[in-house]
């Protein structure tokens, strides 16, 4: 377990980020919805990474949301730390721009992170074509070292009623404890982005932190509303980052299971869609060239008992994008 620092104390409850890049009309779909909330002890800092599509010159805002514009794209990564920088807050909240929160949002997940002394929170998000389907529980990682979001594309009521225990919270919309993100160093600038809320996840349960799902904390989500023309550019970025995850994250002591499941999955997803094998290789080639840097942050110490149980071991849950929940325990 992360220890908190009780030593400072802060004004501000939650200090919202909003990344965005060519957002378009979800943008002010976003803000509005923010500013609906029943929580009001929130900021927001709206970190724009260069758009060219003008959204923000008929963007409308409340006082309580700063608009940055970046004269460069920083990834998603760097642009939530440099924005979390800004401001002073005791939970700090990700919020994708194509993701609309449900007027108790925020309410909710400070709730859960107060009552199960959780580390980080994610939220119920669902499609918003159709609300009857999810679009994510939370993210999974296999012990192959693979994540998913759990439960995507299956009906909504698979979701659970109640909180439990996940694996990480998916940054399309969490909530993070400041302090926990601070001592980590917050989402890994090296991957720009994809993969970094996993990461960052990876690394808080290997500290011992608790991840937990509110389900009642709910966000209708697009998704790959700035991605979805750069499909080549999520496959190279996905690729890569996945594999230093693994190389990073992974237990020591789990590498003789992990280690060749993790290579059965990298060979099947290398021989699948032959028109993205370019792409594929460049990942794995630039990763494979990484790697020290991520090898030489590897922990060898034990991994705690928490993590042992977020992990999905089953070797059928990744085609079947399963969601993996587990009850809530004490600390």
């Amino acid at each position: 377990m992360i220890a908190p620092n009780r030593a400072v104390a802060e004004p501000l409850a939650v200090l919202v980020v909003i990344v965005a890049y060519n957002a378009g009309e979800h943008l002010q779909r976003c803000v509005d919805a923010l500013e609906r909330q029943t929580f009001q002890d929130w900021r927001a800092v709206l970190w724009d990474n260069a758009s060219s599509d003008g959204a923000l010159d008929t963007l409308r805002t409340g006082p309580r949301v700063e608009v940055i514009r970046c004269a460069e794209n920083l990834g998603f990564a760097a642009a939530n730390n440099r924005a979390a920088e800004r401001v002073g807050s005791r939970y700090i909240a990700t919020l994708n721009p194509d993701a609309f929160p449900e007027p108790d949002w925020l309410e909710r997940l400070v709730a859960a992170a107060k009552a199960y002394q959780a580390e980080a929170v994610g939220s119920l998000q669902i499609d918003d074509a159709d609300p009857a389907i999810l679009d994510g529980a939370g993210d999974c990682m296999s012990i192959a070292g693979v994540a998913w979001r759990g439960g995507y594309g299956q009906p909504r009521s698979v979701a659970p009623a109640e909180a439990v225990e996940i694996f990480s919270p998916c940054a399309a919309a969490a909530l993070y404890r400041r302090d926990a993100f601070d001592a980590l160093g917050g989402f890994e600038e090296r991957f720009f982005c994809y993969y970094e809320d996993v990461d960052l996840g990876f690394r808080l349960r290997l500290a011992g932190g608790r991840c937990v799902l509110e389900p009642k904390a709910v966000v209708r989500h697009v998704g790959s509303a700035s991605s979805d023309k750069v499909s080549g550019f999520a496959e190279y970025h996905g690729t890569r980052n996945r594999l230093w995850t693994f190389m990073r994250d992974m237990p020591t002591a789990l590498l003789p299971i992990a280690l060749p499941a993790h290579g059965l999955v990298t060979a099947y997803v290398m021989l699948r869609s032959p028109n993205l094998w370019t792409i594929r290789w460049s990942a794995l080639r630039d990763a494979w060239r990484g790697r020290q840097a991520f090898l030489q942050e590897r922990s060898s110490s034990p991994p705690p008992a928490s993590l042992l149980r977020a992990l999905t071991w089953s070797p059928t849950a990744l085609s079947r994008r399963r969601l993996k929940a587990v009850p809530i325990k004490g600390r």
